[in-house]
C-alpha cells in the first residue's frame, strides 16, 4: 500500500479544528474519516493481479547515444487502473521517463515511452516494472512489482569511426577500384590486360606476351581472404587510467576500428578477450556484422587486476587458425615486469605470423618528461619539516619538478626499451597516445596488406 501527497494534506486539515476548538476529539474524528476513506480508496483500486507489462525495445544500444522502448500495459480486470508505472533499470542505463503516469480502461491496453541514453558500457538489467494503481478518490493505492525480465547490452561509443571513410579509401587505392588514376598494388595476382606506357617492366607476362604476339602485364591485387587474430587484453594493463578513462577503452576502440576495416577489405577477422582466461570470443566475423559481434563482446569487458595470461596466445591462435595471420596484441609495454610474458611468447608468434603488438603512452607523463606540468600544491611548513634531507639549494617546488621529469623520462626510456625488445622479437610496435593508437593500428594493418605481409 502506498499514499499520496493527497491523503497527508487531507490528515494536516485536522490541525485546524483541533486549533479552533481547542479539542483533539474533532482532529481525530476528521483523521478517522481520512484514514477509512483511504482504505475505501485502496478496495476500489484495480486488481495489480490482473495487469500484464509486455516490452518492446533493443537488445543493444550505443554508449552515449540514445535509443528507444514501449511498456505496453494491459488490464485484464474489471476495474480501471489509474496508475503510476516506473521502470526499475540501474541509474547507468539513462532511462527517461522515471515514472508514467497511465490511465487504463478495463479490458484496453496502453504503451508508455522509454528513452535510453547510456552512459556506462556493459550489460544492463531492469529489476522488474513497479505499478502503484490509485483508487478513484486518489488517496492510497496498491503497489507490486511485476517480474518482467530485460536486459540491454550497451556497446562501446566507437569514437574511432570517423577515421574508417579515410581508410577505407587507402584500401580502394591500392586495390585499384579509386576513380584516380591509380593501378592496384599487392601480392595477389587478379588479371593480366596489355601493356600501356608507364607500367612497370617487371609486372610484363612474357609468356602470355608470346603468345599474343603484343606485350601484355599482369594486374595484383592486395591480399583477400585472409586471417586477422585481434588478442584484447582485459587484464591489469588495461585498468591503468590514461585520460580519465581506462586503456581497456582505447584497446576497443583499436580493435572494433580494426576489425571493420579487415572485414571490408575481404579478409576473415576474429577476436579473443583475454585476463588470466578467454573471457570472449568472436569467430569469423563478417562485414555485415563485425561492428555488432564485436561491440556486443567487448561491451562485457572489465579489466581486472589479474596478470594476463600470454601464454595462452599461441594456442588461442593455432585453434583459430594453422596458416599464417596478422596477430594483433592490444595492450601496453610498460616495464619489463609487467610486459615479461607478453615479451615471451613473440618469438613463438613471429615464426608463423606477423605480429603486431600496442602500447598507450600517457600524454601527462609525456608533458611532465618535457617540464610543462607540474600541478601539485605547494607542501607546508610542517610537511617541509618532516620531510629531511631536502636540498637547501633549490626551492620546494623546483626540487619537486626535478624529480617528477626524471621519473617521467625513466618512465618513457623503458618503455622505449620494451618496445625495441619486441621489435628485435620480430613484431611491429604502434606506440601512441589514446587518440592516436586507433588510426595507427590500421595504417599498419594497410601497410601489411600492402606488402604482402598477410
Amino acid at each position: 500500500m502506498a499514499i499520496s501527497g493527497r491523503f497527508v494534506a487531507l490528515l494536516a486539515v485536522a490541525i485546524v479544528p483541533t486549533v479552533m476548538l481547542g479539542s483533539g476529539w474533532a482532529g481525530a474524528a476528521w483523521a478517522g474519516v481520512v484514514v477509512l476513506a483511504a482504505v475505501l480508496d485502496v478496495v476500489l483500486a484495480a486488481d495489480l493481479g490482473r495487469v500484464r507489462v509486455e516490452r518492446r525495445m533493443p537488445r543493444l544500444a550505443r554508449r552515449d547515444t540514445t535509443a528507444d522502448g514501449t511498456l505496453v500495459l494491459a488490464n485484464d480486470g474489471s476495474r480501471t487502473l489509474r496508475g503510476v508505472v516506473r521502470d526499475m533499470w540501474e541509474p547507468s542505463a539513462g532511462h527517461e521517463p522515471r515514472r508514467t503516469r497511465l490511465h487504463v480502461p478495463a479490458g484496453e491496453r496502453r504503451t508508455a515511452r522509454m528513452r535510453f541514453a547510456p552512459f556506462r558500457r556493459g550489460r544492463r538489467v531492469s529489476a522488474g516494472v513497479a505499478v502503484r494503481a490509485f483508487g478513484p478518490l486518489g488517496l492510497a493505492a496498491r503497489q507490486r512489482v511485476l517480474h518482467v525480465p530485460a536486459e540491454l547490452v550497451v556497446t562501446p561509443p566507437f569514437r574511432s569511426r570517423r577515421h574508417l571513410p579515410s581508410r577505407l579509401a587507402r584500401l580502394r587505392e591500392l586495390d585499384g577500384e579509386t576513380t584516380l588514376q591509380l593501378r592496384g598494388h599487392g601480392t595477389e595476382f587478379d588479371s593480366l590486360r596489355d601493356y600501356v606506357r608507364g607500367d612497370d617492366v617487371r609486372s610484363i607476362d612474357w609468356r602470355a606476351t608470346a603468345r599474343r604476339q603484343d606485350l601484355v602485364v599482369r594486374t595484383w591485387r592486395p591480399e583477400r581472404d585472409r586471417r586477422v587474430i585481434v588478442v584484447v587484453d582485459a587484464g591489469r594493463a588495461g585498468a591503468g587510467r590514461v585520460d580519465d578513462e581506462p586503456r581497456l577503452d582505447t584497446f576497443i576502440e583499436s580493435a572494433l576500428l580494426l576489425g571493420a576495416l579487415a572485414a571490408a577489405a575481404g579478409d576473415r577477422v576474429d577476436l579473443a578477450v583475454l585476463d588470466d582466461a578467454v573471457r570472449g570470443r568472436v569467430h569469423g566475423a563478417t562485414r555485415t556484422d563485425v561492428v555488432q559481434r564485436f561491440g556486443e563482446t567487448l561491451a562485457l569487458a572489465e579489466p581486472g587486476l589479474a596478470a594476463t595470461d600470454w601464454s595462452a596466445v599461441p594456442g588461442i591462435v593455432d585453434s583459430i587458425t594453422t596458416s599464417r595471420a596478422f596477430v594483433v596484441l592490444v595492450s601496453s609495454l610498460d616495464s619489463v615486469g609487467a610486459s615479461g610474458d607478453l615479451l615471451a611468447v613473440l618469438p613463438r608468434l613471429s615464426r608463423r605470423h606477423a605480429v603486431l603488438v600496442t602500447s598507450v603512452t600517457d600524454p601527462s607523463v609525456e608533458r611532465m618528461a618535457r617540464g610543462e606540468a607540474s600541478a601539485a600544491p605547494e607542501p607546508t611548513a610542517r610537511q617541509r619539516g618532516l620531510r629531511g634531507g631536502r636540498t637547501p639549494s633549490l626551492p620546494a617546488r623546483a626540487e619537486r619538478d626535478v624529480y617528477r621529469r626524471a621519473a617521467a623520462e625513466r618512465t618513457l626510456l623503458d618503455a622505449d626499451g620494451i618496445a625495441d625488445v619486441a621489435r628485435r622479437a620480430g613484431a611491429e610496435v604502434v606506440r601512441a597516445t589514446p587518440e592516436q593508437v586507433p588510426p595507427l593500428v590500421a595504417d599498419a594493418y594497410i601497410r601489411a596488406k600492402a606488402t604482402g605481409r598477410l
